[in-house]
């Protein structure tokens, strides 16, 4: 995929963030059958950061806190957030891709 093409992927599937920036799940980028690669590495070089993961409740038992924490650690991020600075999209190109979009 073109960055063009990208772009416009991540902008059409982000949502406002409580930071100012975008959010992405990871989830959309997977079920939209593009190159999820190219697109998550374009999200990473455009300064986009995997969101922290809220720790969750562990189960009981002796060692359920040691094997949570394994599990926290290994999983692939959910979401990915773009900065405020308008990383993704500048608002003359958007402008043009909502006119294009809508014509």
């Amino acid at each position: 995929m073109d960055d063009d093409a990208i772009r416009m992927l991540v902008t059409r599937l982000s949502r406002p963030h409580p930071s100012g920036g975008k959010v992405i799940e990871r989830a959309a980028i997977l079920a939209e059958g593009a190159d999820s690669a190219a697109v998550l590495t374009w999200i990473v070089a455009h300064a986009g950061e995997p969101e922290d993961r809220v720790a969750g409740v562990s189960g009981r038992g002796l060692h359920s806190a040691r094997h949570d924490g394994v599990r926290a650690n290994t999983r692939a991020p959910l979401r990915y957030v773009l900065p405020p600075e308008g990383a993704v999209v500048s608002p003359r190109r958007h402008e043009r891709t909502v006119a294009s979009v809508h014509a």
